[in-house]
């Protein structure tokens, strides 16, 4: 009989494990970070692949081949995609001619408030004008930044989508290859998981996808309308960036609504402004008490926390196209979280657990128990 001492496993602290996971996400989000010119494009093409595959598969079903296909959808929507974003340029190109205009006008915004500041907070007029030109001097200097960058923010404009279509026809001609490659990745007897993983998965996110797609069509003709009632000069521009913006959870209304407002009161008044900031109030409890639970109805609902968590963490990571696919992105963790025991207190902790989704702060109580979808299974 062996008299040695039988060896007992090795017991890591917690806080090593601790050390070590955090050190993994660091490094992980880092990496990310570093490689976002491939992974941003990458993750929009895959989206905009799970959004055309059912078109793709309607033209295959008229007896069209496969590339054909891809190539008719993918055709559609950078068509769409390519008029969008004229239709922007040519309005942004307009707007930039009255620019001077506007700049006198904020300058002399700028000292009806100095005055006021002055009268109302018995500063002295040297003290109130040094901040208004330290204000200025901070606003050209950013400025003379942004100037300086425009080649690699148009560099980077071109080289997106140019990889847009070329990420989003290989996602779709490789479909079958990468979900059997995924697939492979497991043991026969997780498939059945895995598959309804899959199923699920592709289907949050295309119905979340048309749904927003319907949801910012529906917002810019309810703001297009609103101001041109108010009489904003292009109106159809805000409404357009508005409704873009409204795609991303609180940070977007605020920026749509702030920016409106600031031209409303530039070009008309403090009048005009505060019936812009109405009229986006309106918009959004029509949008997330009607528009919302019709149109897009989402089968994963994200709880506010997590939403909020979620656009910060994409946009420390990849600007605003990390606040644009934090949600969907997010979705799509939380149906694999639900479905892996392992994982399913993080698939818990990121749905709403019956108080709400991130839409309900601007939902009317009532309105939320009639509209509000089941969730289905």
């Amino acid at each position: 009989m062996d008299g040695s001492t039988p060896a007992h496993p090795v017991v890591q602290p917690s806080y090593q494990k601790f050390s070590l996971i955090m050190l993994g996400l660091l490094s992980f989000g880092y990496a990310l970070s570093l490689a976002r010119p491939i992974v941003v494009p990458l993750l929009f093409s895959l989206l905009l692949a799970m959004l055309l595959n059912p078109l793709v598969d309607r033209f295959v079903r008229w007896r069209s081949p496969r590339v054909l296909a891809i190539v008719i959808a993918l055709m559609l929507a950078m068509t769409a995609l390519a008029g969008l974003a004229y239709f922007i340029g040519t309005q942004a190109g307009n707007f930039s001619e009255k620019l001077p205009d506007l700049n006198v006008r904020i300058t002399a915004l700028g000292v009806d408030m100095q005055r006021w500041t002055q009268d109302t907070f018995d500063m002295e007029r040297g003290d109130v004008t040094d901040a208004v030109e330290k204000v200025k001097d901070e606003g050209m200097s950013q400025g003379r930044s942004m100037v300086g960058s425009t080649l690699t923010t148009v560099g980077t404009l071109f080289a997106f989508f140019f990889l847009l279509p070329v990420f989003t026809f290989l996602l779709l001609l490789y479909k079958r290859l990468l979900i059997t490659f995924v697939r492979k990745l497991f043991p026969e007897r997780d498939q059945a998981v895995v598959q309804d993983v899959l199923t699920r998965t592709k289907g949050v996110v295309q119905s979340y996808l048309v749904g927003l797609v319907m949801e910012a069509g529906i917002v810019t003709v309810l703001n297009w309308t609103g101001l041109m009632i108010i009489g904003v000069e292009y109106a159809l521009l805000l409404a357009v960036m508005g409704a873009v913006l409204n795609l991303i959870p609180y940070v977007g209304m605020i920026m749509a609504t702030a920016l409106t407002m600031l031209f409303a009161l530039a070009t008309m008044g403090p009048a005009a402004a505060l019936w812009v900031l109405g009229l986006y109030l309106l918009v959004q409890l029509v949008d997330n008490n009607f528009i919302v639970p019709r149109v897009v109805a989402s089968r994963v609902e994200l709880n506010a926390l997590a939403s909020i968590i979620a656009v910060m963490i994409g946009g420390a990571l990849w600007g605003i196209p990390g606040m644009f696919l934090a949600i969907p992105l997010t979705a799509m963790l939380k149906v694999i979280f639900d479905r892996v025991p392992a994982l399913e207190p993080f698939g818990y902790v990121l749905g709403d657990g019956g108080i709400g989704s991130h839409r309900d702060i601007f939902r009317l109580p009532l309105l939320a128990a009639v509209h509000t979808p089941e969730v289905r299974e």
